[in-house]
């Protein structure tokens, strides 16, 4: 049964006398059936004794045993749970009028309008008057503080019933009268909310009564309901008594309220519980993002810092080749990944927040500014390979380009002296005679010119040597080898030549004659050989620019070369010219030539040989410069290119930038108009992409080119990388800020126009525009607001608890989302603790525990074993086995304690 002395203790006068107005109007016509008169007969005198009984007392004829008022008193103190005035214990018609007042100015006291009905009617036994006078009651006290969604009374317990009795088949309830003639909608509330008292698959609406005598008696028999009516009264009436239905079922609504309670606690532990498991969800899709991030950069920053020289271009080259690839292919994924890790980070700790869940701190090592620091590492390790490997690639080219000078110096070098350790060890002088042993003389004079003039190539061949082992050359060793090999042959050469001029000036004492025109000849033909042999070898010099300016720098000293050839070219006559006198003399002496000059081997055949090489060698240099310099202007071509499209793509990221900057400042209209206009930005920032890609491509063609500079632009294509990542992660956590504001106002009803309000002040205070308040500019914003934060103790120690709220990493700054946070916390209700413990209690029957029983009949499975398996047991001194404390978990939900 249900108590109604604590439910009808409040009295709303105001809200009760518009609707007790409307149901007084009682129908005097209508009680005039007998059969509706005999059915409110039954039911008023059975629900007046469901509350008599409490007193020890009943009734058996309702217009009889109400008419000296005595236990019509009785009946509303019963109901109330007040006392009423005592009665008096006369007999007379007096007392007895005296009592049935008393009763009548107590119901008119909770604010009920009676009409026409007197205490007079009510003592002389007028059964209509009695009877109206007990639904006035009934309205009062058991169906007028029924609501239901917003609706009362008997619209409330419509709506109730229909709510209840919405799922069964062949149930449908618009009325309190025909609507329940066949007993299914009395059998479908009790299966309703008691399953296992009622067979309801087994019912037939065919056979009314036997449904009606179902539900009646198990209503009496488990419910403590008492039989109001008849089942045959009901079935033969063609349309049953809407207020005799309408008082038995408000008794089944006040027997089933308390389930309605238990399913709104139920329901209240649900909607936190699920909340909290999302939120359990969501760190640790955190934590196995951010451990896959780190992991992921751990592996690829070894990789980076790898050194290991490599012996060619190609294999640099190579290597290069896999940084890009690594570049365009590996790392584009993992940025994303970094953009959405923080952006899950922030959309956590908003939730947080909103649920009043203390903030998520993720394991040490995996904090959002741990993986900046990590990303951080990363970039400056692919900053430094990129460099290095430009570096070694120029290593690696110079290294190629003075072995292969060194081999063909190297070359030449050992094809002069080839011969000339036996030449200067043979004895020829000391059979020859004084011409002879001259002319010997003279030729080695000769030799020593040329020896001195080849002194120059050995030391260019052993500062080629030793610049190849400083650059660390992989094959260093054959090199020094070859370079130790000529540098001995050459002492040997010295002390052979030094030895050879003593024997000949000893000879030459006895030598008197020589033939001056060959010594001239020799002595001229010499150095002009020697200068040949330099100016092809000149000519053939393997030669490595990088600009203009360089091959340009090639081609006037060659031009300065060609300028020399016509005075060459006298000389060379004047040598062939001597040849010639020599000639002219023996045929004009009768001199029998042995066809050498004695004092060189050098024959005019040679020099006019090397001469027409030489002269062959001039184009072929002219056409090498030339293609050098247009490779050069290609390459020119591909900087000025690059650096055309690197000043547009840097000034569009500049100015987006700064746009980016100015709207998350300046943002108006409504958050979904900011959040629309937001996205469509970033779908034009997106579709900018092919201008980046296009860069790359004119990037790479500069790289494959070995071109390390450029003169056009001060953009390089790692700093406009990096500003189209940062443009990129900008814009969305742009609109991230926006998200998490929607998800704020949703969650804590503030309007447009306080979050409005809101930007304004924030925005008043941000004096830099960094979207962040310093702690003195928060400061000063809530002291423009009205808090209490002045620069005393008291201000202080209320500013460091508003900051702790705000900014409970201790950045020193607060963010605009952390504002609104607060400020809306001021303002706005959500579950706590309390409230969680409360509902545990309800499905507990007041108990200080709960069992696991309990928890899997009232909650749905996954979230009745989510908190059995984190409750602890109870151990105060009313535990019974299997107890769970319900109060230390519901406190650990909102950070209070530890689960």
């Amino acid at each position: 049964m249900v108590d109604y002395h604590a439910a009808n203790n409040q009295s709303s006068t105001g809200g009760v006398q518009t609707y007790m107005e409307q149901e007084n109007d009682w129908d005097r016509d209508l009680l005039l059936d007998p059969a509706w008169e005999k059915q409110q007969r039954k039911t008023f005198t059975a629900w007046c004794n469901s509350h008599l009984r409490k007193a020890g007392t009943q009734i058996d004829n309702i217009e009889e045993d109400f008419r000296d008022g005595l236990k019509l008193m009785l009946l509303l103190e019963v109901i109330s749970g007040e006392r009423l005035p005592k009665p008096e214990r006369g007999k007379m018609r007096v007392h007895k009028i005296n009592n049935v007042n008393k009763a009548l100015d107590f119901i008119a006291s909770k604010g009920v309008k009676l009409v026409s009905i007197g205490a007079e009617e009510i003592v002389d036994g007028n059964a209509k008057m009695t009877l109206g006078m007990i639904w006035t009651i009934i309205l009062r006290f058991a169906i007028q503080d029924i609501s239901v969604e917003e609706t009362s009374a008997k619209e409330g317990l419509l709506l109730w019933c229909q709510r209840k009795t919405a799922p069964y088949k062949n149930v449908n309830v618009q009325n309190f009268h025909i609507s329940w003639k066949d007993g299914l909608a009395f059998n479908a509330l009790i299966h309703r909310h008691r399953p296992d008292l009622i067979d309801y698959d087994s019912l037939r609406k065919d056979d009314p009564v036997t449904n009606l005598n179902n539900a009646f008696e198990v209503a009496e028999k488990h419910l403590d309901i008492p039989k109001m009516l008849d089942a045959e009264d009901i079935v033969g009436t063609l349309r049953p008594d809407e207020k005799a239905i309408m008082t038995y079922v408000s008794c089944f609504y006040h027997a089933f309220s308390g389930a309605q309670k238990a399913e709104t606690a139920a329901n209240r532990i649900c909607k936190v519980l699920a909340v909290n498991q999302e939120n359990e969800q969501m760190m640790e899709d955190y934590e196995k993002l951010a451990s896959d991030l780190l992991e992921w950069i751990r592996r690829t920053i070894p990789w980076l810092e790898n050194r290991t020289q490599e012996k060619t271009v190609n294999d640099m080259q190579a290597k290069q080749e896999d940084f890009r690839d690594y570049r365009c292919v590996h790392k584009p994924p993992k940025v994303q990944e970094k953009c959405q890790l923080e952006i899950s980070f922030n959309t956590l700790q908003t939730k947080l927040r909103l649920s009043s869940r203390p903030a998520f701190m993720p394991s040490e090592g995996r904090m959002v500014s741990d993986i900046n620091g990590a990303w951080h590492t990363l970039e400056g390790a692919e900053k430094g390979y990129e460099e290095w490997i430009l570096s070694e690639i120029r290593r690696l080219e110079r290294l190629e380009h003075l072995a292969e000078k060194f081999h063909q110096k190297a070359a030449i070098h050992e094809s002069w002296t080839d011969g000339k350790e036996a030449m200067l060890t043979q004895k020829d002088y000391e059979t020859s005679t004084l011409s002879e042993v001259k002319a010997l003389l003279k030729k080695h004079e000769a030799f020593e010119s040329d020896l001195a003039a080849h002194q120059d190539r050995v030391e260019q061949i052993a500062a080629i040597a030793q610049e190849l082992n400083e650059l660390d050359y992989y094959d260093s060793a054959s090199v020094n080898t070859r370079c130790q090999k000529i540098c001995d042959q050459w002492d040997v050469l010295g002390a052979l030549t030094q030895s050879r001029k003593e024997s000949l000036e000893r000879t030459e004492k006895q030598l008197e004659s020589i033939d001056e025109l060959y010594l001239e000849y020799a002595k001229r033909a010499a150095p002009f050989n020697n200068w040949m042999e330099g100016a092809m070898e000149d000519l053939q010099d393997m030669f490595i620019v990088h600009n203009i300016e360089e091959i340009q720098g090639l081609i006037t000293a060659h031009e300065q070369f060609k300028s020399t050839l016509p005075e060459a070219n006298k000389e060379r006559e004047a040598i062939q010219a001597i040849q010639a006198e020599v000639q002219k003399i023996a045929q004009s002496n009768g001199i029998k030539l042995s066809g050498a000059n004695p004092y060189t081997t050098i024959t005019p055949e040679s020099i006019d040989n090397k001469w027409e090489k030489a002269m062959q060698m001039v184009p072929q240099r002219d056409s090498a410069l030339q293609e050098e310099l247009n490779k050069q202007n290609s390459n020119d071509t591909l900087r000025a290119k690059f650096a055309t499209q690197a000043n547009a793509v840097g000034a569009y990221i500049q100015a987006k930038m700064e746009e980016i900057g100015r709207i998350s400042i300046e943002m108006n209209g409504t958050l979904e108009d900011q959040l629309t206009s937001l996205k469509d930005y970033q779908d034009t920032i997106i579709s900018y992409q092919p201008e980046i890609n296009t860069l790359e491509g004119d990037h790479q063609l500069i790289q494959e080119a070995l071109i390390f500079d450029n003169q056009y632009t001060s953009y390089t294509m790692e700093h406009l990388r990096v500003g189209w990542e940062q443009l990129l992660t900008t814009i969305a956590r742009t609109i991230n800020e926006v998200e998490n504001q929607i998800l704020t106002r949703d969650a804590k009803g503030i309007s447009q126009e306080q979050l409005f309000e809101y930007r304004a002040s924030f925005n008043h205070f941000d004096k830099d525009h960094s979207g962040a308040l310093q702690a003195e500019e928060f400061k000063a914003c809530l002291i423009s607001l009205g808090y209490d934060v002045e620069n005393d103790k008291q201000g202080d120690t209320e500013f460091a608890r508003i900051m702790s709220i705000v900014d409970p990493n201790g950045s020193g700054a607060v963010t605009f989302q952390a504002f609104i946070d607060y400020m809306s916390r001021e303002t706005t209700d959500t579950d706590t603790a309390d409230q969680v413990i409360a509902s545990f209690k309800i499905l507990a029957a007041d108990k200080n525990f709960i069992t696991a029983d309990e928890l899997r009949r009232e909650l749905p499975p996954d979230q009745a074993e989510y908190c059995i398996a984190r409750m602890a047991p109870y151990t105060g001194p009313d535990a019974a086995p299997g107890a769970l404390d319900y109060m230390s978990f519901s406190t650990a939900l909102y950070g209070e304690s530890d689960l």
